[in-house]
């Protein structure tokens, strides 16, 4: 059984998924690796907004953010979650 730490951790990974922005988001990235901009034309949101909702999701690590030159590509921290969003798909 996870200790209280780890509870507290699950506690948030599962708030991160608890909110319809934030899953689409993450349906968008169960897909394929993507930027800001992609992301934001994927899902119909601001990039400021889909750049807030990847801060509570990278906090919560439920996405990975990989760095290139200036660009940031963000993808699912976990395969499990890749199963958990997208059933059948992994």
């Amino acid at each position: 059984m996870p200790d209280d730490a780890g509870l507290h951790r699950l506690s948030e990974r599962l708030k991160a998924l608890a909110d319809p922005s934030r899953l689409a988001i993450l349906n968008a990235l169960a897909i394929a690796e993507l930027r800001v901009s992609e992301l934001a034309e994927a899902v119909g949101m601001s990039q400021s907004a889909v750049s807030h909702q990847l801060r509570v999701l990278r906090a919560a690590r439920v996405v990975a953010v990989r760095r290139e030159g200036k660009n940031a590509w963000y993808s699912m921290a976990d395969d499990a979650l890749v199963c958990l969003i997208r059933p059948g798909q992994q």
